[in-house]
């Protein structure tokens, strides 16, 4: 492949070695893990250990598809209720850590997504504390009318790990991509939705989890999320969104894994006399009403940024907010509009719709334009 179209497939600022073969992370998705380097396959050494990195160099540590199955095993040795269930995907979910340290609370339900949240249910209403994980499509989408009626409508305190979510799985295309799970499931009433920035966060959300009531849906990327927040966030608390940057010009409200882009697309505004407030509002039901309307009053402009369909998700969250609290302010959406988005690795869709840092910046440059 010729430097152009690489540059074509993979997206502006991708290197050869990340663009190769052994660099698409597709072919290793359904592993959770990218496999060894390239140095190292072609060094041959007899025994090598794996490196703690993926090939794009992000800790495995680093990654919420990665930590969940470890936090949920810590978790578990001070919490017998905690059981854990996957549709077939333990390594691209990573629960296969918990499998590992506790295999009579681990539960391989086969491809039946459907079922497993119906069963897990059952074990929360004999008292447990049901974890399922599969790719977010699958979940919300697939389970919907389970996650209702079976665990909404009863109030049972089953926790969902939605892993890949967005456009995350790239080349699988559309029936594996979740543009539409924030719309779906913020729908529901008595479910709280909540959106996974990073592994630090994400361990926030496993621990708050314990004593939360009722069904959680916990949105999570594609495991390459960059680090956001460097400690797990001890202030962390469902419905309460937590404000990273300031600026009086612009606020970018913003969740899961459009923070990173957010606080960088804000670091290069900043640079040009621009000055950014960034939101993390990670509960997307219950949504924060007081920081939204703070935004308004506080900052001349308004914008969401997510990685989602524009229609039905943070955005319109958002916009209602703001139109029932009478709040007159410019705002703005961004995220991917309303169609079934183009084939590609992560990294070249997240540029070709704006939702790299970049893209983020010059999307908020032409919204403050006079």
């Amino acid at each position: 492949m010729d430097e152009e179209t690489r540059a074509a497939v993979t997206g502006p600022g991708t290197t050869a070695a990340e663009a190769g073969p052994a660099a698409q992370e597709i072919s290793e998705v359904f592993r959770g893990s990218a496999g060894e380097s390239p140095a190292l396959k072609r060094s041959g050494a007899a025994g090598a250990a794996k490196p703690a990195s993926t090939v794009r160099g992000i800790q495995r540590a680093a990654v919420p598809a990665f930590v969940a199955g470890q936090e949920l095993a810590d978790l578990a040795e001070h919490d017998q209720r905690i059981v854990v269930l996957t549709a077939d995907l333990a390594g691209a979910g990573r629960t296969s850590d918990f499998a590992a340290r506790h295999p009579a609370r681990f539960f391989n339900m086969g491809v039946a997504e459907q079922n497993m949240i119906t069963v897990a249910a059952g074990l929360a209403s004999a008292g447990l504390r049901p974890y399922l994980s599969t790719f977010a499509a699958y979940a919300a989408l697939l389970g919907c009318e389970q996650i209702r009626t079976d665990l909404a409508y009863t109030g049972m305190p089953v926790r969902i790990l939605a892993h890949h979510s967005g456009m995350s799985l790239g080349y699988y295309g559309t029936s594996h991509h979740s543009l539409e799970d924030l719309s779906v499931m913020r729908a529901i009433a008595g479910l709280t939705v909540v959106c996974a920035a990073d592994a630090s966060q994400l361990r926030a959300i496993l621990r708050a989890s314990l004593s939360l009531a009722g069904p959680l849906y916990i949105r999570m990327g594609r495991g390459r999320d960059p680090e956001v927040y460097p400690e797990v966030p001890a202030a962390f608390q469902f419905g309460r969104a937590a404000r990273l940057a300031e600026g009086s010009d612009l606020t970018l409200i913003t969740t899961g894994s459009q923070v990173r882009p957010c606080l960088d697309a804000a670091a290069r505004l900043g640079a040009d006399g621009i000055g950014v407030r960034v939101v993390d509002m990670h509960t997307i039901s219950p949504i924060d009403e007081s920081e939204v309307v703070a935004a308004a009053t506080q900052t001349a402009a308004v914008m969401t940024v997510e990685e989602h369909n524009v229609t039905g998700g943070l955005g319109s969250a958002v916009a209602e907010t703001l139109l029932e609290a009478g709040a007159a302010v410019r705002f703005r959406r961004a995220g991917v509009p309303d169609e079934h988005v183009i084939l590609g690795p992560p990294a070249a869709l997240y540029a070709h719709y704006e939702l790299d840092a970049d893209g983020i910046a010059a999307r908020a440059r032409r919204f403050l334009a006079p």
